[in-house]
C-alpha cells in the first residue's frame, strides 16, 4: 500500500524556509520557545489552504496527524482562492501567537507578502512553490509532467504513431507547477520522438472538475485529437464526464492526470483514466508540520527525516511516481 508506506514524506512538491527562514533565519528562534520540552510539544501553528478540494483535504489530514503525533496545536483555514483572505489568516495566526504558519499559496507571486505578513513566525510553503524560487527552473518538479509524456509516447509508439494532436487542460495560470506540468509533458513527448501539436488552445480550468467539463465539452465531436492531457486528476475526470455526456467512450483515447486521488485511482481501475502521477498529499501535510518544528528549533528542515533537500537546504523533495493499470493496485 504505497500511500501508507509514504506517510511522512513530501511527494515531489515543495516546502521551503524561504531563504532566511521566513521571518528570520532558520536558527533565529532556536529552542527559545521549546525549552526542555519534546520536539514539537506545545507549539501552535495554522495551515492555510488555497481551497479545500480532495487533494488538499488529504494534505490537511496529514498535517493534523503530524500535529497529533508531535504535540502541536494545529488550526486550519480555507482561503477560498482569495489571496486577501490568505493574508488575513496569516495576520490572525500571528496575532494569536502562533509559532509557524503552513501556506498552500493561492498565488505563487505573493510569497514575499505572506512572509512579511507572518512577522516572526516561521513559514513553510507546501505543495505550491513561490514563483521566485529559481531552483524550480531545473528542479525535480519538472518530472511530474514528464511521466505523463513518457506514458503517452510509449502508448502511441505501440500503435505506430509518431505524430499526435492533443487537448490540454491546464490549472491556474501563473502558478509554477501549472507551467512546469504543462511544459514537461510536451518535453517528454519531444524527447521520445513524438511530434505533438495542439488540437486547440490550452483550456484553463483552474484545477477544477466542473470547469474542465464545461470547457472541453464544446470541442468534443468538433475537434480531432488523440489524447487529453490534464494538469491534475480533477480536470482529467471532468474530461471523462464530458465525453460520457456526449455519448463518447472515454476508454477510446488516453486521458492522463496527476495526483493519484481516490477518484483518479478508481478511474484507472475502471479504464476511463489511462494514468496518473502519485504525489502523497497526506505525506506533504505531515512533512510540512515536521519542517516547521525543525525551523522553530533551529534545525535543518529535513532533520529527523529521510527527505531530500536542494543545495540551499530550504526545499525538500521526494520523487513522484507514475500510476498505470500495471501498478494501480499498489496505490489503493
Amino acid at each position: 500500500m504505497k500511500k501508507r508506506l509514504f506517510a511522512g514524506l513530501i511527494a515531489s512538491a515543495m516546502m521551503a524556509s524561504m531563504l532566511a527562514g521566513c521571518g528570520g533565519s532558520s536558527g533565529s528562534n532556536g529552542n527559545a520557545q521549546g525549552g526542555d520540552k519534546a520536539s514539537g510539544d506545545g507549539y501552535s501553528m495554522t495551515l492555510i489552504m488555497s481551497l479545500r478540494d480532495e487533494f488538499l483535504s488529504t494534505l490537511e489530514a496529514g498535517s493534523k496527524s503530524a500535529a497529533d503525533e508531535l504535540g502541536v496545536t494545529l488550526a486550519s483555514q480555507d482561503a477560498q482562492n482569495d489571496t486577501g483572505k490568505m493574508l488575513q489568516f496569516i495576520e490572525s495566526a500571528k496575532n494569536a501567537g502562533d509559532d509557524a504558519v503552513l501556506i498552500n499559496l493561492v498565488d505563487a507571486a505573493t510569497a514575499q507578502q505572506c512572509i512579511e505578513a507572518a512577522g516572526d513566525m516561521k513559514v513553510v510553503f507546501v505543495n505550491r512553490a513561490p514563483s521566485d524560487t529559481s531552483v524550480l527552473e531545473a528542479g525535480k518538479s519538472v518530472a511530474v509532467g514528464y511521466y505523463q509524456g513518457e506514458f503517452l509516447a510509449n502508448y502511441f509508439k505501440d500503435k505506430g504513431k509518431t505524430e499526435i494532436k492533443y487537448l490540454m487542460l491546464q490549472g491556474t495560470l501563473g502558478l509554477v507547477h501549472t507551467e512546469q506540468r504543462s511544459a514537461s509533458v510536451l518535453k517528454a513527448l519531444e524527447d521520445n520522438g513524438i511530434k505533438a501539436t495542439q488540437a486547440a488552445a490550452p483550456l484553463v480550468a483552474d484545477y477544477d472538475r466542473a470547469n474542465a467539463m464545461d470547457m472541453i465539452s464544446p470541442l468534443l465531436g468538433n475537434t480531432e485529437f488523440d489524447c487529453i492531457i490534464a494538469n491534475n486528476d480533477a480536470m482529467a475526470l471532468g474530461a471523462v464526464e464530458a465525453l460520457k455526456a456526449k455519448g463518447m467512450d472515454p476508454t477510446s483515447i488516453p486521458i492522463v492526470g496527476i495526483d493519484a486521488t481516490v477518484d483518479g485511482i478508481q478511474a484507472i481501475k475502471d479504464g476511463t483514466l489511462a494514468m496518473t502521477v502519485f504525489q502523497d498529499a497526506n505525506g506533504q501535510g505531515y512533512g510540512a508540520v515536521k519542517a516547521a518544528v525543525n525551523l522553530i528549533e533551529g534545525k535543518a528542515i529535513n532533520d529527523g527525516t529521510n527527505y531530500e533537500t536542494d543545495e540551499t537546504g530550504n526545499i525538500c523533495w521526494v520523487p513522484f511516481e507514475p500510476v498505470t493499470p500495471d501498478n494501480v493496485a499498489d496505490y489503493e
